[in-house]
């Protein structure tokens, strides 16, 4: 709104006003679970590549890099479509400002991608020998396929700041006692240790017993983790005026309180148990019923934990 105006200058004094409502909704909680797949799904992967034999693997190789592609392009795909002027994000690469954690995030997310994309295609023709045989391009790539042990270390080594860099910029936001770089950069490594391994269990019907034993290993590990951070901000934010009076709206009767404890009990205490038990007998299908579990309950865990610090007035 306009205050007042200076004749002498022309100049317009105005007043900041704060936006009502919730700027970030879902298109962000998507993002950032999408994000958590696509660098999770590498993280571990890289895990199981070292711990066991590509024999006990068969599907890995191709399988990690195109599902890291795909939940990659929705997280770009939705960051661009929440942007309020998207072709803006050019200036990102064109004039790029090494300050911004936006910028260093955009520019390591794309290299990501691209590593990411290479790995695809290379292990895509390996994993389909007939048409590899029938394709020019594909016996060239097949030749080459030493790149893929070559750019994989780089490509891991970048998932961990790509799957980091959303805690540093909701750190950076104004106003937001709820939202703390040192938890919230542990809570998205957990999410991603979660999400890769929950997605990973999806194809992992032929791989071997001690395989999915350690798939379930780390998502049980993952989801206790972070329920006990969950827990202990829930229980003791009091030392913060704001986050005590952000968390009221999932504190007993709050607006988010049913959903907060359904991502609780669904992704986080349920999939624990079955885990668990999963690593003593393998049940291919109460740890698919896990990982399930598991996916939901972190989209709703990390729905609430985004909208309800925007519900707080900041005046």
């Amino acid at each position: 709104m306009v205050e007042h105006t200076i004749n002498a200058t022309n100049a317009v004094v105005t007043m900041d006003v704060a936006l009502p409502g919730i700027i970030w909704g879902w298109m962000i909680t998507l993002n950032m679970w999408a994000k958590s797949i696509g660098t999770g799904v590498v993280l571990i992967g890289a895990f199981l590549l070292y711990r066991h034999k590509k024999e006990d693997m068969p599907s890995l190789r191709w399988t990690m890099p195109l599902i890291s592609f795909i939940a990659l392009n929705v997280f770009l795909l939705f960051t661009l479509v929440d942007l309020h002027q998207p072709l803006r994000m050019i200036n990102i690469f064109l004039h790029p400002h090494w300050t911004s954690a936006i910028t260093v995030g955009a520019w390591m997310a794309t290299i990501f991608t691209g590593l990411i994309t290479v790995m695809m295609v290379i292990s895509g023709f390996d994993a389909f020998p007939d048409f590899r045989r029938h394709c020019e391009v594909a016996k060239t790539v097949r030749g080459n396929s030493d790149v893929y042990e070559k750019i994989f270390p780089f490509t891991v080594f970048l998932a961990i700041p790509v799957t980091l860099y959303t805690a540093v910029i909701m750190a950076e936001s104004s106003a937001r006692e709820l939202w703390q770089a040192p938890t919230e950069l542990m809570q998205m490594l957990l999410a991603a240790f979660m999400a890769g391994s929950a997605t990973l269990i999806f194809i992992s019907d032929s791989w071997s017993k001690e395989v999915r034993k350690d798939l379930a290993l780390v998502l049980a590990m993952s989801v206790f983790f972070s329920f006990m951070m969950y827990m202990g901000e829930y229980f003791f934010s009091f030392k913060a005026a704001e986050a005590e009076a952000t968390l009221a709206f999932v504190h007993s009767g709050g607006e988010y309180n049913i959903q907060f404890w359904m991502a609780m009990s669904l992704g986080f205490i349920v999939p624990f148990f079955l885990a668990t038990a999963n690593i003593k007998n393998d049940n291919k299908t109460l740890l698919r019923f896990a990982a399930i579990l598991a996916l939901i309950g972190l989209y709703l865990a990390k729905d609430v934990w985004l909208k309800i610090p925007q519900l707080l007035p900041l005046s």
